[in-house]
């Protein structure tokens, strides 16, 4: 919508004491009342990532929608500081370098300038060693000087600490951010020497004696209730950064983190790198029949780019990848069943031979983090890992095995209807359907029942469209204006668009990047949201109350095709008001305290509510049709078809959900009982998960673990169940609306305030679960989201 990655200068920053128990250490900021830990399938416990969360992927929904790849390794993504409650003024920014270094060439350095908005522009590999290193040599004086003169108190404490984590993490998060949307080779080097000195400067702050103590007598002084709520955590038991570990072993431990974030990108690279590495060049339009227009088009384009300067959509030739919007329109389209079987074991090798395999790379991270938990007192990490979430492993498993038992039933009668639909079809291989079929069957079995064919779909849903709809739906929910201010800020690519957010009376509260398009050759896959800058009061100029909130919105859809504009599926619909969901969070909060502001301090599995919560409205009808418009016409969405689409929303619910919860089970899995080393295999264990988790077993040569980035090189590890833990959030929270009525505006208007007032606004300044119930008057439950995916009688039986 967390990062595992101990990113140190953060966890202190967002940490207010801890106990000396044989565990030991900080907690993020929280609280955590006893009271609500009594939920049927949510505990209560409320602990803290020990990162600020910073980019949301979306999750592998099923092989209908699959391989929104977590853009980037867990590494720290915090804003700058120019951000008011004023218009921002790219004029006003003034050098600040000469505070950090003198030499000239440096003092140029777009990296250590004072500015408005980051100058993605401008910025390039040449400037990031230089830059990092100059700037962590001026924290480190910082650190020194707050080490000397720390006292006790908010303001000599936490606000200068504030201001070094949010200085480290704009450099850092512009230079990742570029890493993920416009990567060069140079880039990726410069990034790979510097990346350890950035990790020991994070280790040295989190693991501070004098901070340290400083938060602890904060906790013990008399001032301690008199705090305000955000400021006020929850004390637990174990801070998972290595501060109460003996020097020997903390440097253990800080081997292991620095050894971890190297083996994170490295995934992460390899599977960009194997991505990039597949192309399969069609000549003869025989062997692409089947596949719509739109596909047709994206392929030519793909081969021009790759020299084949005459190459049409008509005529070819064509080059197809692994890419998203390359690889699925085959698997659904098709009729080829070769090329169909040919792009699915690409696929899933992909990273997995040669240069490029991550199999010891999966084998070492698993390794180390058994390490890391050892050190820190715990049996495994998926325990180390639930330390900072909502749920218990115990908890975890229990939703998993009740929505497993759920859909099970239903998943085995989709593959029987999809045997019979094939064999009706006269398809030869209606007895032995196998992975490389079914969504090539799945889609044809849905255009017969439904009559709905996603492609002929693609013209009623147009980039400016949708987004207008969105936005729309924003201001009737949330009471807030979205404009465009392109050239406002500096962007990393044409494409880019830049927008203001307006509350009602008109006045800014926050701002976003929106970066929709496939790049294949610098960009990485999937979707994704990540903050600029928080809400900070710390952080606000002179003259200001409070600096505004940035985000940025990733996307890897479509692009335009000569005239026409970038048309949507509806699963790109869907994907877009996903990212938005995240997105609103980070901008609507009303937390001044920027270490909770925002996404910031949500535990990992609560943070999916509000990006799964907006994903209901796609199928809203007054929503839809006001973004479904013919991009040519201009006419609607007919009725008939909207109601196909409703009724569609269900199809293969059952195996949607089985790929979901087979994703998550093997995560778990792999964090719990995996002995690295030993006689099992990572991949001898997502065999034994999948033979309950799945309805076709994986193949024996399925190595897609080489490519799980959730869980290797994103934020998932031992967290990838949160999708599920956050969908039971989420459609709880829609149905909120659905008891207010969804056909009465008044009362959405007001259930909308309400969400925001709560959900929206309260960041990490209040656990999950307390913020839920106060926005839903009780505690979550199941029910919705097994009613919205039409398995409620199923689960009743099972």
């Amino acid at each position: 919508m967390k990062r595992i990655t101990i990113i140190a200068a953060l966890v202190i920053a967002n940490t207010l004491m801890a106990n000396t128990t044989s565990r030991a250490s900080l907690n993020l900021l929280r609280r955590s009342p006893p009271k609500l830990r009594t939920a049927k399938f949510f505990s209560s416990s409320q602990f803290r990532p020990s990162a600020f969360p910073k980019s949301y992927p979306c999750p592998i929904w099923s092989s209908s929608f699959s391989f929104c790849l977590p853009p980037r390794s867990a590494s720290t993504s915090l804003p700058f500081r120019l951000f008011s409650s004023s218009p921002p003024s790219m004029s006003s920014a003034v050098s600040a370098a000469s505070s950090i270094v003198s030499d000239d060439t440096l003092s140029s350095n777009p990296l250590l300038q004072d500015f408005d908005f980051p100058p993605f522009d401008s910025v390039d590999a040449t400037h990031v060693r230089p830059g990092v290193r100059a700037l962590l040599q001026h924290l480190e004086s910082e650190l020194e000087r707050l080490e000397k003169s720390v006292e006790p108190s908010w303001p000599k404490l936490v606000e200068p600490l504030e201001k070094i984590v949010d200085r480290l993490g704009v450099v850092w998060g512009m230079i990742n951010h570029l890493k993920s949307v416009k990567d060069t080779p140079e880039l990726r080097a410069a990034i790979e020497d510097v990346q350890p000195e950035k990790v020991k400067f994070q280790l040295r702050l989190g693991q501070s004696k004098p901070i340290y103590n400083a938060f602890k007598a904060i906790r013990e002084s008399p001032e301690w209730p008199s705090l305000s709520e955000a400021r006020q955590p929850q004390i637990k038991e174990a801070v998972l950064i290595g501060i109460a570990l003996d020097d020997e072993k903390r440097a253990e431990f800080n081997k292991i983190e620095q050894e971890l974030e190297k083996l994170s990108h490295k995934f992460s690279e390899n599977v960009l790198d194997a991505t990039k590495k597949f192309e399969k060049l069609i000549t003869d339009k025989k062997e692409i029949e089947g596949l719509p227009p739109s596909a047709l088009g994206l392929f030519a384009q793909a081969a021009v780019s790759r020299g084949h300067e005459n190459a049409t959509a008509e005529n070819g030739p064509w080059i197809i990848t692994l890419d998203a919007p390359s690889y699925l329109p085959v698997m659904q389209h098709a009729k080829n069943r070769a090329l169909r079987e040919e792009l699915y074991r690409a696929y899933l090798s992909r990273a997995s031979s040669g240069d490029l395999d991550n199999t010891a790379i999966i084998d070492q991270i698993l390794k180390l983090r058994l390490e890391k938990a050892k050190l820190l007192g715990y049996n495994n990490y998926a325990e180390v890992s639930m330390a900072m979430k909502m749920a218990t492993v115990e908890k975890a498993a229990e939703l998993l095995e009740k929505l497993r038992s759920a859909s099970w039933d239903p998943a085995v009668q989709d593959m029987e209807d999809l045997k019979s639909f094939a064999k009706s079809q006269g398809a030869e291989e209606s007895g032995s359907l196998t992975h490389w079929d079914t969504t090539f069957w799945s889609e044809r079995l849905r255009e017969s029942i439904y009559d709905i064919n996603e492609e002929e779909l693609r013209p009623y849903f147009s980039l400016p469209k949708v987004m207008d709809g969105l936005f729309s739906l924003a201001k009737t929910l949330f009471g807030i204006d979205i404009e465009p201010a392109d050239g406002v800020a500096p962007v990393w690519n044409s494409d880019v668009r830049f927008y203001r957010v307006k509350d009602s009376s008109g006045n800014p509260v926050a701002y976003f990047y929106f970066d929709p398009y496939s790049r294949p050759s610098e960009k990485r896959g999937g979707a994704w949201m990540d903050e600029v800058a928080s809400r900070s009061r710390v952080m606000a100029r002179k003259g200001t109350s409070v600096r505004l909130p940035v985000a940025h919105m990733v996307c890897n859809q479509t692009p335009p095709l000569g005239d026409k504009p970038s048309l949507m599926t509806f699963r790109e619909v869907e994907t877009v008001f996903h990212e938005f969901g995240h997105a609103l969070q980070h901008m609507l909060t009303k937390q001044d305290e920027g270490l909770v502001a925002g996404i910031r301090n949500v535990e990992w599995d609560a943070v999916e509510l509000p990006s799964q919560f907006m994903e209901n409205w796609c199928y809203h009808r007054d929503t839809l049709m006001s973004i479904a418009k013919h991009y040519q016409t201009g006419e609607t969405l007919p009725e008939e078809v909207y109601k196909k689409l409703l009724a569609a929303r269900t199809f293969r619910a059952g195996s949607f959900s089985l790929r979901q919860l087979k994703l998550a089970s093997v995560d778990l899995e792999l964090h719990t009982k995996y002995i690295p080393g030993g006689a099992e295999s990572i991949y001898d264990v997502d065999q034994r998960v999948s033979a309950k988790t799945l309805v076709i077993p994986p193949l024996p040569e399925d190595r897609f673990l080489c490519s799980f980035g959730h869980i290797f090189s994103g934020g998932y590890a031992a967290g990838y169940y949160s999708y599920k833990w956050a969908e039971v959030l989420s459609a709880d929270a829609f149905s909120a609306f659905e008891d207010a009525g969804l056909d009465d505006i008044k009362a959405v208007k007001e259930t909308g305030q309400r969400f925001r007032d709560t959900v929206l606004a309260l960041g990490g300044g209040k656990a999950p679960l307390k913020v839920f119930v106060e926005f839903r008057g009780r505690e979550p439950s199941p029910e919705p989201l097994l009613r919205h995916n039409g398995l409620l009688a199923a689960s009743a039986s099972a």
